[in-house]
């Protein structure tokens, strides 16, 4: 008899992981993630970008901040799992992606955003990439909640980096030194999102994280 695992079910293990591994690494520059609590404490609409290949070592600014947070995530298996553990760390959810109820799940984080003053954080080039080229999906969202983008990296020292995936997946070894590069917060000051202005904001972002 086929038994199927549920990969969801490791969820509650990964989240204890991450946040043992996370104790274990020391944060640079952290002062500079009082600008993001500021902008949360005032009730300002923040969508957060960093790239995919981040995202580990980023989730764990959540432990540093006040401000409660809500993701943007696929809908894809390895979305499922992500989606579990990030809400075992205070995160709502927003399921959707670029192939598959994408609007929808911007919407409902917008709604999320101003109902219970939420940041939104997003990998930018996620799901599948291309690496380190923005989508639609965040522009558009900071737009239609007049949000500023607050542009972060998380540098580590010491990573092992799966080269084979298509974002090179970065994994910080225990007790490494990871510093924290965060952009001004900026807005999108245009009444509407047109291609063009799409592409040089798209490019803008990418140009922002780049510099960091």
């Amino acid at each position: 008899m086929k038994i199927s695992f549920d990969p969801t079910r490791l969820a509650p293990a990964i989240h204890c992981l991450h946040r043992l591994w996370f104790s274990t690494m020391r944060y640079e520059n952290s002062e500079r993630l009082e600008v993001l609590d500021d902008l949360w404490r005032a009730g300002k609409p923040v969508v957060l970008a960093f790239w995919h290949e981040e995202i580990f070592s980023t989730l764990g600014c959540n432990y540093l901040t006040e401000a409660q947070y809500v993701a943007c995530i696929s809908q894809s298996k390895d979305g499922e799992v992500l989606s579990r553990v990030v809400e075992r760390m205070g995160f709502k959810t927003a399921r959707g992606s670029s192939t598959r109820g994408g609007v929808r799940a911007l919407l409902q984080a917008k709604r999320v955003m101003e109902r219970e003053n939420r940041v939104a954080v997003f990998t930018v080039d996620g799901p599948r990439g291309p690496r380190r080229q923005s989508k639609e999906g965040p522009i558009f969202l900071a737009h239609r909640a007049g949000a500023a983008i607050v542009p972060i990296r998380v540098h580590c020292s010491g990573k092992y980096v799966f080269s084979k995936s298509w974002d090179q997946f970065q994994i910080p070894y225990p007790f490494t030194r990871c510093r924290i590069s965060m952009g001004d917060p900026y807005t999108i000051d245009v009444p509407k999102l047109d291609a063009d202005v799409m592409h040089s904001e798209r490019q803008r972002l990418d140009r922002t994280l780049e510099a960091l």
